[in-house]
């Protein structure tokens, strides 16, 4: 049995197939999720789907057949996106999910996102737990599992997607997937909106010939702002290899960063239901705090930890209308949505939003908001075994310098948001972000500014000298020169 420990996360769990995880590896992860299940008296009916890739049949197999060997009951609704399986949860009324997916990770790799308590997915205790059982084989075999096929779930998505029928204005839109399992999908729900679809790699094609399905990625959203402009298209939406990430650019081809896109969903949804909360990652822009347009409507915006398991367990605690990341998980609470993070869902909220702007373009609605200048999502170095203590003194020296009155770019520190490492807030609103990654050996660091991109680039001098005090911190992946207006 090959089975990586490394590959289990916060929140999900990847792996290379099949260096790091092999098949018995995977059978020994349906046994562990048997066992899970079963000790935490969660029943036996579990759903399981797989993305489109090469060996995902397999991987998907391996692991029902663990599952079986613990009792489960198995509902297979075959090839879907993991926001189709969380569907599936209320669709079938089954509590336990289990989607075989890497996402938008490289052909490759394969992993699974867990979850028993709809919408929400395994967090960091959940995980370990389940990590510690399949590790040290502490299986309970209980027998009488079996594996049913659940056909029809597909269509029964695309039909809860497509309630509220046809839409007025009509759009061209490109829709890129990166040849990933949204491809199956996505084009086809854009056109029963009633929407003149453009594909852009919407053919399955799990090697990925073009680019790996991530629209967070600049060479996905490069490509899709080509297609718009070539195509004379309204916008274009890309979908990430799993849908649950969403990436948008304007008619021009420039790209429109989720959680851009997430003010104006929000601002939308605030006009038809004054004085509801939203909720932000902690990555995302400050344009939230200091929107007049969302203010005006008496809405409130909560700035949450960032990952889509943190993100929807918040979201239910809070009765929020709807989350945003800036990586482009999008989710909407009731009436709009279950909880989940959907990026079909998103895609549908943009055209309806459009709809109901009918005389502006996508980009005259951006230009509405706030002028910010923002960095990319950038990741220093830092080992996983210290990047959280790190993080931990950086926000003791950062309350210090709160304390003694000490500046920052000549700005002084108003607060700091510890819910996911430390986002410190300035007096003119700028803000910048310090957190450990969930996943790899790094940290993650963003800053925005609402004065001027050298405002930016000063915010980003004296935060990095600070985080230079602590030598476990390596060089950036990307440089200060791609800093931008955002």
């Amino acid at each position: 049995m090959r089975i990586s420990p490394s590959g289990f996360r916060e929140y999900d769990a990847r792996w290379r197939y099949p260096e790091d995880l092999d098949l018995e590896g995977m059978q020994a992860v349906g046994l562990g999720l048997g066992t899970q299940m079963a000790r935490r008296g969660m029943g036996r009916k579990i759903i399981v789907g797989h993305d489109h890739r090469s060996y995902s049949p397999a991987v998907r197999d391996a692991l029902c057949k663990g599952l079986v060997q613990a009792g489960a009951h198995v509902r297979d609704i075959g090839m879907s996106l993991s926001p189709m399986a969380y569907f599936a949860q209320f669709h079938l009324d089954v509590a336990a999910v289990a989607m075989v997916t890497a996402s938008h990770n490289p052909n490759g790799w394969t992993g699974i996102k867990v979850g028993f308590d709809r919408p929400c997915t395994h967090g960091v205790d959940e995980m370990a737990e389940l990590r510690d059982i399949i590790l040290s084989r502490a299986f309970d075999l209980q027998g009488g599992g079996r594996i049913t096929r659940m056909p029809g779930v597909q269509a029964a998505y695309l039909d809860y997607l497509a309630e509220g029928g046809v839409i007025s204005r009509p759009l061209r839109v490109v829709c890129a997937t990166g040849n990933g399992t949204a491809g199956a999908f996505a084009p086809a729900l854009l056109r029963r909106l009633g929407v003149d679809v453009i594909e852009r790699h919407c053919r399955l094609d799990h090697s990925f010939p073009h680019y790996n399905p991530n629209p967070e990625a600049l060479e996905m959203l490069d490509d899709m702002g080509a297609a718009v402009r070539d195509s004379a298209a309204d916008f274009g939406i890309g979908l990430d290899g799993d849908g649950d990430r969403i990436g948008i650019v304007d008619q021009n081809g420039r790209a429109v960063f989720a959680d851009k896109l997430g003010v104006l969903i929000a601002r939308d949804l605030a006009m038809r239901h004054p004085g509801a909360t939203f909720l932000a990652d902690v990555k995302s822009t400050g344009v939230f705090a200091v929107d007049p347009v969302l203010a005006s409507h008496g809405a409130t915006v909560e700035y949450c930890k960032t990952g889509h398991s943190h993100v929807k367990q918040r979201l239910r605690e809070s009765g929020a209308l709807a989350a945003f990341e800036k990586s482009g998980h999008i989710y909407f609470g009731p009436p709009f949505g279950r909880g989940y993070d959907c990026a079909l869902r998103a895609a549908v909220a943009l055209c309806r939003l459009m709809d109901h702007q009918p005389s502006a373009n996508l980009s005259d609605l951006v230009d509405t908001l706030p002028e910010s200048w923002c960095s990319p999502t950038l990741s220093p170095a830092c080992p996983d075994d210290q990047k959280y203590a790190v993080v931990a003194r950086l926000t003791n020296t950062l309350r210090g310098m709160q304390r003694h009155g000490d500046t920052i770019a000549d700005q002084p520190i108003v607060d700091i948001l510890t819910a996911n490492g430390a986002r410190v807030q300035f007096g003119n609103g700028d803000w910048a972000l310090v957190r450990a990654s969930s996943n790899t050996p790094n940290l993650v660091v963003v800053c925005e500014s609402f004065e001027s991109q050298a405002q930016l680039h000063a915010l980003f001098a004296g935060f990095d000298k600070i985080l230079r005090q602590e030598p476990a911190i390596g060089a950036y992946d990307q440089g200060i020169g791609s800093f931008q207006r955002s």
